[in-house]
């Protein structure tokens, strides 16, 4: 059994190695194993998104669960902040979404939440991935002791109610909004959550069959959204992932939002309004240089963690911060939730913007987005970038030339078989010629 976890959870190609029946099946026993281990035996709940492979994949796990002795309670179709809520909400031992969030339908992965609805940290996975490799018989229950599978029931309102209450004083009448869900597992419960606060909403995506989860819609291709919110004079527009914990913006006039925008100006707000609390905000390396600078500018302490919205969260809890995120649209508000959830933070934007009054593309000034390229180079395998001297060169070749008005970060997917070639710098033309060169180089000597 090869390396299991990787930034986000288990990940692949569904029915095949890791996200096979078998495999599956291995990860929900150890997981029960694990947990138990920590004296919680009484059940886990197990939620989903849309694709094809989830329903799978989640009796795989929830069969290896039960062969270790807990029992299940299956969510069905529900946003990843929604299991992490439901985890702590009905008192589980863990929580298991099956998702590959933003990849196409082909892949699927597994994540896991503890009690409190927070993602496990790497001694945890590695644990967990520990006993997932052993094949002794230990693991099995005596079948008197097997755990039992049973539906959850209705428990979307639940979740609905609480980011109700996130917002209180949210009034959306007169806002017309084109929200896209990426055919994903926001379907139901996003427009929902806006047509009660009194919304005019404008559906996308929001027809999921198993294959179309993320296909040209969603967070990761919010160009349909803006066309949709110029051709109906929306307000805004509001993407979300195949999973929902991610959320892209399009301002009144079309404009694309990213995340470290949308972060920037709720971050403004919640100082404002003098509820920033240690006046910190926490993101990663990948945030955009004028977030960074938008932090100086405004009096905010910026922290910064490697790439994973479970590293910004162990951030903001060593720095008590309660708002940090990811520029890919992850963003977590720890005053209200314990994970990044892309309804919550589009509520929150949508509360900055009704407390100043000015449209999304006046509040988007808060920051200057510099020029930025990523290129997703395909690789075989993934040494150690800075034993290969020929990339290592050419990345100190771009940061030489680009100075202090640029930076260059090269890495690998934790979920993907990528090298990830990001430039940002002064210029487009620059910005993009020196993304090219290094991925090049990382091109001829990985793929």
């Amino acid at each position: 059994m090869g390396k299991l976890f990787g930034t986000d959870g288990v990940r692949g190609v569904a029915n095949s190695y890791p996200m096979d029946g078998e495999t599956a099946m291995a990860v929900g026993r150890a997981a029960a194993r694990y947990f138990k281990t920590n004296g919680d035996e009484h059940f886990m709940v197990i939620g989903q998104d849309t694709r094809l492979s989830g329903d799978m994949i989640a009796q795989a796990v929830g069969a290896g669960i039960c062969s270790a002795g807990m029992h299940v309670v299956m969510l069905g179709v529900m946003p990843t902040p929604a299991v992490a809520f439901m985890t702590h909400r009905m008192g589980a031992a863990a929580g298991v979404v099956i998702s590959a969030s933003h990849n196409p339908f082909e892949d699927n992965g597994i994540k896991l939440f503890d009690a409190n609805g927070i993602k496990l940290d790497d001694q945890a996975e590695d644990e967990i991935e520990a006993l997932a490799a052993k094949s002794d018989d230990t693991a099995a229950v005596p079948a008197r002791q097997i755990g039992r599978i049973q539906p959850a029931g209705e428990n979307i309102d639940q979740y609905v109610t609480f980011l109700e209450n996130a917002v209180p004083k949210l009034n959306l009448i007169n806002t017309t909004m084109v929200v896209d869900c990426s055919n994903g597992a926001t379907y139901q419960v996003a427009p929902e959550i806006f047509r009660r606060l009194g919304a005019e909403v404008i559906p996308i995506g929001h027809r999921p069959d198993g294959t179309n989860i993320n296909a040209d819609c969603g967070s990761q291709h919010p160009e349909n959204m803006a066309q949709h919110v110029v051709k109906h004079r929306a307000g805004l527009g509001l993407a979300f992932d195949g999973d929902g914990d991610r959320l892209i913006a399009v301002d009144e006039k079309g404009a694309v939002l990213t995340g470290d925008q949308i972060m920037a100006i709720c971050a403004k707000h919640l100082k404002s309004q003098g509820k920033l609390k240690h006046n910190k905000v926490v993101s990663t390396v990948m945030s955009n240089m004028g977030f960074r600078l938008a932090m100086k500018e405004l009096g905010i302490e910026h922290f910064a963690t490697q790439v994973g919205d479970r590293y910004v969260m162990q951030e903001m809890l060593t720095q008590d911060a309660i708002l940090g995120g990811e520029d890919s649209g992850h963003m977590i508000f720890r005053e209200h939730h314990t994970t990044g959830d892309g309804i919550m933070a589009a509520l929150q934007l949508l509360d900055a913007i009704q407390s100043d009054g000015r449209p999304l593309s006046e509040l988007s000034k808060v920051m200057r987005v510099f020029p930025q390229e990523l290129i997703n180079v395909e690789v075989k395998s993934k040494p150690a970038l800075d034993d290969i001297a020929e990339i290592d060169q050419s990345i100190k070749n771009a940061e030489a030339l680009l100075g202090d008005q640029g930076r260059v970060l090269v890495r690998y997917s934790g979920t993907q078989p990528q090298c990830r070639v990001m430039v940002e710098g002064p210029t487009r033309d620059l910005t993009q010629r020196m993304c090219r060169q290094i991925a090049d180089v990382v091109r001829l000597k990985l793929a």
